[in-house]
């Protein structure tokens, strides 16, 4: 039986990491639906089976293993013939040696090195809105030495910097359901003024640009800010979260947590088992917050032919679902 077309008439075999994360679960989806192969590199293959079920299973292949380990990202890499990387993390673990530079830029590093080795050619990369090598926070700037180490390749490269990536099922989303919706905390805190913008994406956007740019050739050695069509200060974007979601308590005061506060907090409370996950924040969220995260749309929307899409819009289609 012939292959599935996947927009230009190639198929590829696409060496996917990060796929069980938030954005891998909809690229995944998204490369399965359009005819690709995933060659997953991941920690868990129960974990992988749990978020492919409806997916045609012959195009999901499962290699256990993280970034630096040699032999799974050799066996990812001579089964793929492109390479979508979307590993990240938010916050470090040390203990575990998850630091922003281990993460973003040396796993990067791996990578890119894997496919040289391995002659592929094609790479599409996830980077951050704010990526530059002067940055205040380490996050940006492990985000921009990643950039740079593929910019050197040699390697047919796209890297994408998307704002805030928003969908039901992602960590952002349920924090502003917590914010809203908990009694715990008993007010809804933002950084400093919370007048800086940001440009919450789709997640659904952000997956079909990932795939997309696989099959435009006009995207290699191109760099795309990801945004959604409207910015918001982040008092306004929790105005807007406790209209739209189910069971906001609009009661709850918006309260500013001036900035040595929070990153006093952020280097010791945070840093304590006492504080749930989800509420957890560094002193790196606390300088991002400060600056603003905004792109122009219209190079995004004109070579993927895509109209972005609202972010009040979609989250009014979704809110019944956030956990």
């Amino acid at each position: 039986m012939d292959e599935p077309d996947s927009g230009n008439g190639e198929t590829r075999r696409v060496l996917l990491t990060g796929a069980t994360g938030f954005v891998g679960r909809y690229v995944l989806r998204e490369l399965v639906l359009r005819g690709h192969t995933a060659v997953c590199l991941v920690r868990s293959e129960s974990k992988l089976a749990s978020i492919t079920a409806g997916l045609d299973p012959s195009r999901v292949v499962g290699v256990v293993g993280g970034l630096f380990d040699c032999g799974a990202l050799r066996d990812a890499a001579q089964q793929s013939d492109a390479v979508i990387h979307l590993a990240g993390i938010i916050l470090e673990n040390r203990l575990f040696g998850q630091t922003f530079d281990s993460v973003h830029r040396r796993g990067s590093i791996a990578v890119v090195d894997a496919a040289k080795e391995h002659k592929i050619r094609r790479i599409v990369h996830m980077s951050a809105l704010g990526a530059r090598p002067n940055a205040l926070a380490e996050y940006h700037r492990s985000k921009y030495a990643a950039e740079e180490y593929l910019r050197d390749s040699g390697l047919n490269w796209t890297v994408f910097q998307p704002s805030v990536i928003c969908g039901h099922d992602g960590e952002f989303m349920e924090l502003m359901k917590t914010f809203s919706c908990s009694l715990v905390p008993p007010v809804v805190p933002y950084f400093g003024t919370g007048e800086n913008r940001i440009q919450p994406v789709s997640v659904k956007d952000v997956a079909f640009c990932f795939v997309e740019a696989l099959a435009r050739d006009e995207t290699i050695g191109q760099t795309y800010g990801l945004g959604g069509p409207r910015s918001y200060s982040w008092r306004e974007l929790y105005a807007a979260c406790r209209r739209l979601i189910p069971g906001a308590r609009n009661w709850k005061p918006m309260v500013s947590l001036p900035l040595p506060v929070a990153r006093l907090v952020a280097a010791t409370v945070m840093k304590t088992p006492l504080v749930p996950h989800r509420l957890k924040f560094n002193g790196d969220q606390v300088q991002m917050s400060q600056e603003d995260s905004i792109c122009p749309t219209d190079l995004v929307e004109s070579t993927f032919g895509i109209s972005l899409r609202d972010f009040e819009g979609e989250l009014a289609r979704y809110a019944a679902l956030i956990r």
